[in-house]
């Protein structure tokens, strides 16, 4: 696994013996250069899918990402919708969470069959333990991660969120963070989101590609 540090700035093994992650320094001046998207991209053969909670940034970074790399971009979400032909707020409302889920699973089942693209996800699909099972065989997952607050103030710009209607977002956000981290720890990477510009990001997660990369080559007889 390889997981960004924005504190870092070096490359090279996190604090702390045997803890199997690399920490990676912020972004650099040459993680948003082409040439070096280019490289990273040459050693991509799996879907990129994005996983993490409501407001993390997932198909913000998801859009940038996927046109750094020349590549498709899909949302999972609205895939499902224009499956279901109806919103994500009406699925729940009218056939309930365990429906969504079912319908969540099979699409995307369907879009990792795709060539290499862009894949951003719901913050509960990484959390269904088939769907995180087709992810690990099938894509490369990196986790978009936020704290509390962060996540707060980005999922208060949208009013269209099921799982915080009638709640208190604070609180509800506070749960899922407890209930879904552990599983999006299991992603192959993980990438903190800044409270900034989404380039910022950006750079995390190309230079965190490319150190996954250059970790697994290493390892290899």
């Amino acid at each position: 696994m390889v997981e960004t540090s924005p504190n870092s700035t070096a490359h090279g093994p996190a604090t702390g013996p045997g803890n199997g992650r690399t920490a990676v320094r912020d972004s650099s001046d040459r993680s948003l250069d082409k040439a070096f998207g280019q490289s990273v991209l040459a050693r991509i053969s799996r879907p990129i899918v994005l996983v993490g909670l409501m407001g993390a940034g997932k198909s913000c970074i998801g859009k940038r990402l996927a046109s750094h790399f020349g590549l498709p971009f899909v949302d999972a979400d609205r895939e499902i919708e224009a499956a279901a032909g109806c919103s994500i707020p009406d699925i729940f409302s009218l056939h309930g969470e365990k429906a969504f889920r079912d319908g969540e699973r099979r699409v995307i089942q369907r879009l990792l069959g795709n060539p290499v693209h862009v894949l951003a996800t719901g913050g509960g699909a990484f959390v269904d333990p088939t769907t995180r099972t087709l992810v690990k065989e099938r894509g490369l997952s990196i986790w978009i991660r936020a704290d509390l607050d962060l996540l707060l103030k980005r999922v208060s710009r949208r009013n269209d969120r099921p799982l915080l209607q009638n709640v208190d977002p604070r609180a509800k956000l506070a749960e899922l963070i407890e209930l879904r981290h552990p599983f999006y720890a299991e992603a192959d990477i993980i990438v903190d989101s800044a409270d900034g510009p989404p380039e910022v990001t950006l750079g995390r997660v190309i230079e965190a590609l490319h150190d996954y990369f250059t970790n697994r080559e290493g390892a290899e007889p």
